[in-house]
């Protein structure tokens, strides 16, 4: 049997959405996001979004990455949370035959399409940081990134770190990273490097000690928080004093 058409199965992805939609679902997830969140709901659990998108990959067998980036397209431009996952679920599992090209989609998605950490760290967790691991000479391209004035774009530079850094890979570049955008003061960005921090310590807790030593005072409360859940009690406690004191 011949493989989907890539537009016509995503149209036709979208139908499978809009028959799972569950309104009432979809009404409470707005609460888990921002005002300046711009996205919708279908109300559709996780794993039934996974499970679309691996009978996706099933169908598009004989799709080259060209196909797979045409069919996530039209769902990341939708407004719909689930729309979004599922393309871009579909499209991680098309990892083996990334090229360099994917990095500057997804910037072009975080740009335009994602407006929202749900979408953004999808997107991060299924395709950038996969291609990070296996095209680690694009890593300093997402220097720039940390300028940008889409709030999306910066968050996903930090974001994109973290399949590396819980890895133990490129901590320089994490700890660059969080140093770059400790004077963002998003919440968004707070909480991606505080992220990026509390991971990069569980490869190295050494490392991540020192560096909030040396250099947390210039962090933002939540990335403090956030950087040392995972130290015991008393450690806790002298980093939050420490970081507390400002340059």
């Amino acid at each position: 049997m011949a493989a989907p058409e890539p537009a016509r199965r995503a149209a036709k992805a979208v139908r499978e959405l809009q028959a799972l939609a569950d309104p009432r679902r979809a009404a409470g997830a707005r609460a888990y996001f921002k005002a300046y969140d711009r996205v919708e709901f279908f109300g559709i659990p996780a794993p039934e979004i996974r499970r679309l998108a691996a009978a996706i990959r099933r169908e598009g067998t004989g799709w080259t990455l060209s196909d797979a980036v045409r069919f996530a397209e039209p769902l990341i431009a939708r407004p719909e949370l689930e729309a979004k996952g599922l393309g871009i679920c579909a499209l991680g599992r098309f990892r083996p035959a990334f090229d360099d090209s994917i990095l500057d989609s997804a910037k072009g998605w975080l740009t335009s399409s994602c407006h929202d950490w749900a979408s953004t760290d999808t997107l991060c967790g299924d395709v950038l940081g996969p291609l990070l691991l296996d095209r680690p000479h694009l890593i300093p391209r997402l220097r720039a990134w940390r300028a940008s004035g889409a709030l999306y774009v910066r968050r996903a530079s930090a974001v994109a770190l973290v399949p590396l850094a819980r890895q133990g890979l490129a901590l320089d570049e994490a700890y660059g990273a969080a140093s770059a955008l400790a004077s963002d003061r998003e919440d968004l960005i707070q909480k991606a490097i505080g992220w990026l921090l509390r991971e990069a310590g569980k490869a190295d807790p050494g490392r991540l000690e020192k560096f909030l030593r040396r250099s947390g005072r210039s962090l933002g409360r939540t990335t403090v928080r956030y950087a040392i859940e995972r130290f015991p009690p008393r450690v806790r406690n002298e980093l939050i004093a420490i970081t507390r004191q400002r340059l």
